[in-house]
Order: structure tokens, then C-alpha cells, then sequence
């Protein structure tokens, strides 16, 4: 009888636990299925708001306020301001995904992140994953000369690399069209672009991703707190709020306030230039556009004002493209030039000035023969670099270094302050790139919360410069190989290619062109690759992975490329530079 009582009991006890298990799998999927909903229905719910015109009010951070026409949700609500047809929401957001970590000691938050671009986001949402309470701080100071703001995300949402992009593919497909007709379509030689509709296309694009982020930040528990934040101690700061000044404690911050760009010193800089901040969002079309500086910025910003039908001109103090391989920087400005971007070397702005026509009247001169000169355009584009926003953060306050207005770190990207970090553009001495800082923000906030040890390898990272015909590159340039290794112990392997859609429209081919710079000796190691020519960061991402796996020159030479891409082109770098030999084509097939 026991024995029959205590199989009862245990069959009972095993109904009890799977019907437990089917239960918990079910409010899983259920989860699920709002988790997923959330992103892709917020963002179609804000493009057909966008559409529809009812835009209503929002705060600087390009998030809702209360009583906002179309917006559906006010500020601090509660309430979640999408419903999936087949869950209720708001279910999810009475509940936690994990538990919050309780508050240490006194203070409001175990963790506070200062700046709402990508290393800030990706750093708080990973913390709140991994159990802790944050706050991220945010705020966008409007720009000095048109007052532009913008949303949640930094840079490289709003005036970076997305609008950067999507203006650049702009142009890719005006020069496409007119390429069309040698292949054989019939294309209306008037087509031409309409700036004001490509700006509004791409700001309702930034809109949706602000929107979708505030949704995923509170949907992760992530306590959004649009405003100014300056330190008291180094485990106070006072947010300076629409509604006045706020005290918030945190056990540890991270600094992740990024940059902005430079004016320079000179008479009308401020009241007559713009910047990249200004360029994404300009209600006019730039026209006669003067940019100054040859940095990745200027040189991406002149290429694709030049492919939608204006007319820039790059100003260049010294060198194109500091801090890139010089050989294949030059190969750009002169692929530039062969398109019809005029380059002033050796020249630097002395002053702007607003004539009575509204155009700008810039002096300048050239630092070599200190011969001056003057021309007249319509706008003035600053991209003489980028400054850390440090000033109003009150850093002496908390005790945190600064240099050269950034902020070093350690491996760890620890400030010389126990409890401070800092990750992203604003830190001293790293690639300042949009994948570097989230990745970064990732594994600091697993440091802090998940018991990782995973530091950042800010090694060997891949970027592309997005000029007319792209440059790409990951690893060393010549000079530094070179510099670090010996003349004599390197060796550079490099070629000359036609890409085969580059043939019927008859398009220049003179420099597209890519080189491996390698151990000379022994297995000839990879220590460098440098590509320029179409699609160029498709082209190099590959060989990014292969190159921080140990890529030798035996090994690429020896991969069978796919036929017939570009891509393939490294696979047949035999030619070194030492050998004298010419590294142009004589077959696309043998």
C-alpha cells in the first residue's frame, strides 16, 4: 500500500512538473512573440504616423511627450505604445525580464551611463541584461550655427555613418542610372536629384530608429533621462532637466559622450559654417560647396555632393587622410579628381564672409608660398576634425584625467578613477568607429555584471572610407609595418584589377587597385590589406576575420575566389612591389 501511495505521489509530483514546463514555454513563446513585435511594430507604426503627417510633439531626444498628437503614449506613461494582435504587452512590462540587481548601498543606480550613442547604449543595455539598475543620460546640445538637434543614438544614427551612407548610395545610384544606358535601358537623360526629398527621406529614416530605440531601451528596463550631466563627486552628477536640476547617485559610471566636430579660429567660422551635424538635415541644397579638410569625413561628404550634382572642393592643410596607408590615400583624392573634385593642397581658410547675395565669400591661403586667394560658394562645410565633449561634464569634479580633451583608460577602459569608465569616441588613442565602441560597451558592462574577463582588442579593425570608389582597409598601412618592422623585413604584394561591371559603361579603371603588406620571411605573414574599388567594406569584412586569424600570404594565394567579384582580386597577389614587375592586368580570366 505504501509503495502503491508513494507511485501515486510521484506520478502526481511528474504531471505537476510537466505541466509546469508546458506552462513556462508557453509564456516563453508568448514573450517571444511581443519581444519581436515591439522593434519591427514600433518602427511601422512611426513610418505610417510619419506618412500620414501627424508627427506630434517631441522632446530633443526625438521620443514623445505627454498629450503629443498621433504619438499615442506621453511622457513617463506606463502603458506600452504598441499591442501585438495576438499578446497583451502590457503584461511584459509589469514584468522584468531579469531581476534588478538591489541598489548598492545608498545610491539611486548601480550603474549610470553618460552619452545615448552606440558605446552607451550598448554598455547600459548589456548591464541591465546582467542584472544591474541603470540610467543612461543623454542630451544633444543644439549646433552653433543652424541649431540642429536630433534624437536618441549619437553620431552615427543621426549625423554619422547611417544618413552618411544612405546619401552616398544616393549618389551610387545617380551615377547607376546613367550607366543604365549602355546596358541597355532607355533612361531620361534629365533625370536628376531633389536634395529636399532625399533629406526628408532620410530624417524620417533617423525618426523611426530614435523611436525604436526609446521602445527597446524600456522594454530592456533601461531609465531614460534626457538631459545635461555634470559631477559633483565621483558618485554624484546633477542632470539638468527641462523640469530643473536632478541629484542621482551611482555606484559606477561609464563616460560615453563622444565627440563633435571642430570650427576653426578664424573670423565668420561659427556664424557662416557648418558641419557634418548641419549637413544630414540642411533645408537648402549646398550648391558650391567648399569642404575643408581631407579627413574621411570631408573626403565622404565632398564625394557624395559631387555624385547628387553639386559642386564641392576640398581644402587640404597637409596630407589626405592622416592615419590611413598614404599610398591609397592619394590613389582616392586622385580618383576624386578624375571625377571633377577640385583639391586647394596646402591651403587653410583665413575668414568667411556673407555677402549681400547670401553666398560666402572665403579667403584663404597657401601655406607653402603664402600667396592669398579668395573664391565664393554657397556653403562652407567644416570636417577639420572632432573634439571629445569633456567641457561640461565637470570631470575635475570627480577626479577624472583628461588629455587632449579625451579621457584615457586602461585595458579595462578604466579612467584613473575607480568607479568612472569610460568607452566609445571619447576615450585617448582608439579607432573612433562605430563597431569598435559597441563591441567595447558590450564587454565593459559584462566586466562589471556578468563575471567576464573578455577585454577589447583594439587591434586589426576594419573600416572603409565611403568616397566615390571606396577604400577599405584592416591592419597595418606600409608606413607602419614598415616602421615597426624594418623596411627589409617586408614585403608588399599588390595589384591593379578592371572590374567587370566597370567595362561596358566604359568607367575608369585607373585606380582600382589593392595590395597585402606581409612578413617577407618565413610564413609571410598578413600584417595589412588594403583594397580600392566598388563595395569596398562587402569586400574587406571577410578578410578582417581571416587576417585576426592568422592569414599568411601562402593561404590567400591559394583560396579559390569566386569568379568573377572583386573579392577574388586578393587571391591573386603575387606581384611584390620589390620585384619590379607590372602589376596590371592582362586577363580578367586567365
Amino acid at each position: 500500500m505504501n509503495n502503491l501511495c508513494n507511485s501515486s505521489r510521484f506520478s502526481v509530483t511528474l504531471f505537476v512538473r510537466q505541466c509546469s514546463t508546458i506552462l513556462t514555454s508557453s509564456i516563453r513563446e508568448r514573450n517571444k512573440c511581443c519581444w519581436i513585435s515591439s522593434c519591427s511594430g514600433a518602427q511601422q507604426t512611426f513610418q505610417r504616423t510619419m506618412s500620414s503627417g501627424q508627427r506630434g510633439s517631441r522632446d530633443s531626444a526625438g521620443s514623445p511627450v505627454a498629450g503629443a498628437a498621433g504619438t499615442g503614449m506621453g511622457a513617463g506613461t506606463s502603458a506600452p505604445p504598441f499591442q501585438h494582435p495576438h499578446c497583451d504587452r502590457a503584461a511584459m512590462y509589469q514584468q522584468p525580464v531579469r531581476k534588478m540587481r538591489t541598489k548598492g548601498g545608498s545610491y539611486d543606480y548601480d550603474l549610470i551611463v553618460i552619452g545615448g550613442g552606440s558605446a552607451g547604449l550598448a554598455c547600459a543595455k548589456e548591464a541591465v541584461l546582467n542584472g544591474a539598475r541603470v540610467a543612461c543620460l543623454d542630451y544633444v546640445k543644439p549646433t552653433p550655427t543652424l541649431g540642429t538637434k536630433w534624437g536618441v543614438g549619437g553620431t552615427c544614427v543621426n549625423v554619422g555613418c547611417i544618413p552618411k551612407k544612405l546619401m552616398h548610395q544616393a549618389s551610387l545610384l545617380g551615377e547607376a542610372v546613367h550607366e543604365a544606358a549602355a546596358y541597355g535601358w532607355n533612361v531620361d537623360d534629365k533625370i536628376k536629384p531633389d536634395w529636399n526629398k532625399l533629406v526628408q527621406s532620410v530624417q524620417n529614416h533617423i525618426k523611426s530608429v530614435n523611436w525604436v530605440t526609446r521602445v527597446d531601451l524600456r522594454d530592456k528596463k533601461v531609465e531614460y533621462i534626457n538631459g545635461l550631466g555634470s559631477f559633483v563627486d565621483s558618485h554624484t552628477l546633477v542632470a539638468k532637466l527641462k523640469s530643473g536640476d536632478r541629484t542621482i547617485t551611482a555606484q559606477t559610471f561609464v563616460i560615453a559622450v563622444g565627440g563633435r566636430p571642430r570650427y576653426p579660429d578664424i573670423p565668420g567660422a561659427v556664424e557662416h559654417g557648418i558641419t557634418s551635424d548641419d549637413l544630414f538635415s540642411l533645408d537648402r541644397e549646398p550648391g558650391k560647396t567648399l569642404v575643408v579638410g581631407a579627413g574621411y569625413i570631408g573626403l565622404e561628404c565632398a564625394g557624395f555632393l559631387k555624385g547628387l550634382g553639386y559642386e564641392p572642393t576640398v581644402m587640404v592643410r597637409s596630407i589626405v587622410l592622416r592615419g590611413f596607408d598614404q599610398q591609397m590615400a592619394e590613389l582616392v583624392a586622385s580618383s576624386m579628381e578624375e571625377r571633377g573634385i577640385p583639391f586647394l593642397r596646402k591651403s587653410v581658410p583665413l575668414s568667411v564672409e556673407k555677402q549681400d547675395d547670401g553666398k560666402l565669400l572665403v579667403k584663404y591661403k597657401n601655406t607653402e608660398t603664402g600667396e592669398e586667394a579668395e573664391d565664393v560658394f554657397d556653403t562652407v562645410l567644416w570636417a577639420i576634425g572632432r573634439k571629445g565633449l569633456v567641457d561640461d561634464l565637470n570631470l575635475p569634479n570627480a577626479g577624472v584625467t583628461v588629455q587632449k580633451d579625451k579621457i584615457p583608460v586602461d585595458s579595462q577602459e578604466a579612467t584613473n578613477v575607480a568607479n568612472i569608465y569610460a568607452v566609445g569616441d571619447i576615450i585617448y588613442g582608439k579607432p573612433e568607429l562605430t563597431p569598435v565602441a559597441v563591441l567595447a560597451g558590450r564587454l565593459l558592462a559584462r566586466r562589471l555584471y556578468g563575471g567576464s574577463t573578455q577585454r577589447m582588442d583594439y587591434n586589426d579593425v576594419a573600416t572603409t572610407v565611403f568616397t566615390p570608389l571606396e577604400y577599405a582597409c584592416v591592419g597595418l598601412s606600409e608606413e607602419d609595418a614598415v616602421k615597426q618592422y624594418g623596411a627589409d623585413e617586408v614585403e608588399v604584394f599588390h595589384g591593379y584589377y578592371k572590374p567587370t561591371e566597370f567595362f561596358i559603361p566604359q568607367k575608369s579603371v585607373r585606380y582600382c587597385y589593392l595590395k597585402a603588406v606581409a612578413e617577407r620571411h618565413g610564413d609571410q605573414r598578413v600584417y595589412g590589406l588594403h583594397y580600392l574599388g566598388p563595395v569596398a567594406g562587402e569586400v574587406i569584412q571577410g578578410f578582417a576575420a581571416a587576417l585576426k586569424s592568422g592569414l599568411t600570404i601562402n593561404t590567400l594565394i591559394n583560396t579559390v575566389g569566386i569568379h568573377p567579384t572583386t573579392a577574388e582580386e586578393f587571391t591573386r597577389l603575387t606581384i611584390t612591389k620589390r620585384s619590379g614587375l607590372d602589376p596590371t592586368p592582362a586577363s580578367c580570366c586567365s
